[in-house]
């Protein structure tokens, strides 16, 4: 079996304890590869060499940093079949999804970054007191530990790394313990390409052994955190004890609003992709489908007739639409949520059953009919469930929508545009689509309201995130005893 080995200090080596663990191939259940298991130890040395590469990384000129993430982009893109390929046997990933969606998608953020890196503030100001000029710099935070989550590996690692990178500062991930390997061979990428040592640190394990003590440790002074919202609160309290800077990507539970003017075969269709897109492992993912009653039943109807044409299987076959989920524990959680939801009561409209066979499978589910209270309804799933229920006026929809401790997601189908805007306005989330569900852009940001974090991954504010904002006032007047000193010493003049 092949093994994989951390990325520190621009070496490859193995952890400390020489512990191992396998990666696995949730389509097959066997094992890939196995990779390195962290501790403490392994987190000193990575933090260690990511402090000291910051030292001078922080100094290079802009176009420096600028041109080594064109150059890894380009890197990455020459070796896409392999990345799509390795992406799809580790995350059980449709082949058509990563080589169409996450691959490019992660170039091409690194390549925006690439743009934004010579691009940072220091605006000289006006006088705003009587002889000083304010100048306002950013400036570089220093060592950013990023923890990324396993269901889009590739391009949560781009996301997190190329802002802080193009912003000067160095970076220790931490990929999740099921989906390491992509992320791994960037890091190799990026020294390949010609990145200092100790810039871009990959360390694997489980959180534990490896977040833990990276979120502690004394000299990281930002957090990246991708993941569950009760994980997230976790890191805020760790990171509190030493109030480092945390960004947070959390949960959702996105809802799908279609009113009875809106193209229903296209809101259905939208509901498809947005529902079991990556097996429904997606935070943006369409969970909760409100549909005006007058087209209630019409749209339910295509909707489930839609859903059982979802191809799930092999991921390395071309025509899959959905693989696995990542693992037995993440397909046992899913099928709690539906076995709770039945034992409620809840009409079960389609699938609901654990698939025999290899894999990790689990077929499109769809409730109806569920109390907006319910488990069902408010809680994160992770996987291809969702519940359709009818709503009988626009107020009603939007309370519905925003009666979720999260805020991450949420789309509206409608002809009407001052509909749109009304309800898109009126919508506790921090994107809203109009017409379609989960395309996003490098250009713009991504980033959730309430329990969904805070804090944004792409664009400008993203760069923003990993940067400190520094006031530079200069005296203008040379002179020693200034008019306002005597309020602290002396007699006034």
């Amino acid at each position: 079996m092949d093994r994989y080995n951390m990325i520190i200090n621009g070496e490859a080596v193995g952890a400390v304890g020489h512990q191992w663990a396998a990666v696995i191939n949730p389509a097959t259940e066997s094992a890939i590869s196995e990779v390195p298991q962290a501790d403490a130890a392994d987190v000193n040395r990575a933090v260690a060499a990511a402090a000291t590469a910051f030292l001078s990384w922080a100094k290079t000129a802009p176009v420096e940093r600028s041109l080594l993430l064109l150059k890894l982009a380009d890197a990455l893109e020459a070796k896409a079949v392999d990345l799509t390929r390795m992406e799809s046997l580790n995350v059980g990933k449709p082949m058509k999804l990563a080589a169409n969606g996450d691959i490019p998608f992660a170039i091409d953020n690194l390549r925006y970054f690439a743009g934004q890196a010579r691009l940072v503030d220091g605006t000289a100001s006006q006088e705003f007191v009587g002889g000083y000029t304010s100048v306002l710099r950013r400036e570089p935070i220093g060592v950013v530990a990023s923890i990324a989550p396993w269901n889009y590996p590739l391009m949560m690692a781009a996301w997190k790394i190329a802002p802080a990178v193009a912003a000067g500062n160095t970076v220790v991930i931490k990929p999740a313990p099921q989906t390491p390997l992509t992320t791994l061979m960037l890091a190799e990428t990026a020294l390949e390409v010609g990145f200092p040592p100790g810039v871009i640190n990959v360390i694997t394990g489980e959180g534990t052994s490896v977040g833990e003590p990276l979120v502690t440790h004394p000299q990281v002074r930002m957090v990246s955190f991708t993941g569950s919202t009760r994980t997230g609160q976790r890191i805020m309290a760790l990171a509190a004890q030493k109030v480092t800077r945390v960004h947070l990507e959390l949960g959702g539970k996105a809802p799908l609003i279609v009113f009875a003017d809106a193209d229903l075969e296209a809101a259905a269709r939208g509901a498809i992709v947005g529902a079991y897109v990556n097996t429904g492992q997606d935070c943006t993912a369409a969970t909760r489908i409100l549909v005006e009653r007058s087209c209630y039943a019409e749209f339910l109807a295509r909707f489930t007739e839609l859903s059982q044409q979802v191809r799930m299987g092999s991921p390395e076959s071309e025509t899959t639409d959905m693989g696995p989920l990542i693992s037995a524990l993440q397909r046992q959680r899913v099928h709690g949520f539906v076995e709770r939801a039945v034992a409620l009561g809840i009409p079960l409209h389609l699938g609901g059953g654990l698939p025999e066979g290899a894999g990790f499978f689990y077929p499109p589910t769809i409730f109806t009919g569920a109390a907006a209270d319910s488990e069902i309804m408010q809680e994160e799933v992770f996987g291809p469930v969702v519940v359709v229920n009818a709503f009988d006026s626009e107020v009603e929809a939007i309370a519905v929508a925003n009666g979720v401790q999260y805020g991450l997601a949420a789309s509206v189908w409608t002809q009407e545009i001052t509909r749109a805007w009304r309800v898109s306005q009126a919508l506790e989330f921090g994107t809203v689509w109009v017409n379609d569900h989960l395309p996003l852009a490098s250009e713009m940001p991504h980033g959730g309201f309430k329990a969904s974090g805070f804090g944004k991954d792409l664009s400008r504010y993203a760069f923003e995130e990993y940067s400190i904002a520094k006031h530079v006032m200069f005296d203008l007047t040379g002179v020693a005893k200034k008019p306002w000193h005597f309020t602290a010493f002396g007699d006034a003049d």
